[in-house]
């Protein structure tokens, strides 16, 4: 019978066939979401929540020059922050998938393998979308715009989405390493915390110390904000927005679902007890 499995799941799906599996794990995962009351809501309060503490919380301590309004400044830092904390819920679905024996049943079925992982993380991508919108409508009605036109900033959520994918694509790992839904939830908060905090998402660079500033100049969530900055407020965006779309491309689902599909086949092909 595992060799019945191994042999049915290994072999290579049609894209046609792939593509439509990925479309039903999303809708899957996208209603699982609607039918979890509480999560919607947490979803839907807490990006909202983070634009408005921390735009009056600290936006009265932080004169960032050349910038008239803090909200135009900090969005950009909250979309990332925003994208990073719900991503951790990722970890934790999959975590629950795999305790649950879900995991195995969808490797008893006749789809593609990387279908499971990339269906998890277009629902992600959609939620993200989501709360993008939200925290846009937050920030405007407090004083948020875009000033480099529709473009950029269709550009600018499209960066946002690409790097929520990026961290799907990590708790996804950390929630199949862990196993345990609690451990990869909050396993998946900590690069978030420590990158976020230590980069120019909430105050500028030069008003850290030195030694701090050494590792934020290279932190990627700077990079990253940076890149939505230069997209949101106008000015130079040549150099940002390329260096971030690089950073985001580490959320293309094609590398890291090669990397995964042993986790889920068990190997190398064969079906190991306990996935």
């Amino acid at each position: 019978m595992s060799a019945v499995l191994a042999d049915t799941t290994g072999q290579a799906a049609a894209p046609g066939s792939a593509l439509a599996n990925t479309a039903t794990i999303t809708a899957r995962n996208l209603r699982r979401l609607a039918r979890v009351p509480t999560l919607m809501a947490l979803a839907t309060i807490q990006p909202i929540l983070l634009v408005i503490l921390f735009t009056y919380g600290i936006g009265g301590a932080v004169h960032v020059p050349g910038i008239t309004h803090y909200i135009d400044y900090l969005l950009p830092g909250v979309f990332v922050l925003a994208i990073g904390f719900g991503a951790s819920q990722t970890g934790v679905a999959v975590a629950e998938d795999l305790a649950t024996g879900m995991i195995d049943r969808f490797r008893s079925l006749p789809i593609a393998s990387a279908s499971v992982l990339a269906g998890r993380v277009a629902a992600d991508a959609v939620r993200n979308l989501f709360v993008v919108g939200l925290m846009i409508a937050a920030g405007s009605a407090i004083g948020f715009r875009f000033h480099a036109g529709p473009a950029a900033a269709l550009a600018a959520v499209t960066l946002s989405v690409t790097a929520g994918i990026a961290f799907s694509w990590l708790n996804l790992l950390l929630g199949i390493v862990v196993r345990d839904a609690e451990s990869a939830g909050l396993a998946g908060l900590f690069p978030v915390i420590i990158l976020t905090f230590t980069s120019s998402a909430l105050v500028p660079v030069a008003t850290m110390p030195g030694w701090l500033q050494a590792f934020a100049n290279v932190n990627p969530i700077t990079v990253m904000v940076g890149a939505l900055r230069a997209l949101c407020l106008g000015g130079p965006t040549a150099r940002a927005p390329s260096e971030g779309r690089r950073i985001g491309s580490a959320g293309n689902p094609r590398r890291p679902s090669r990397q995964f599909r042993p986790m889920l086949r068990g190997g190398s092909g064969r079906r190991r007890p306990g996935l």
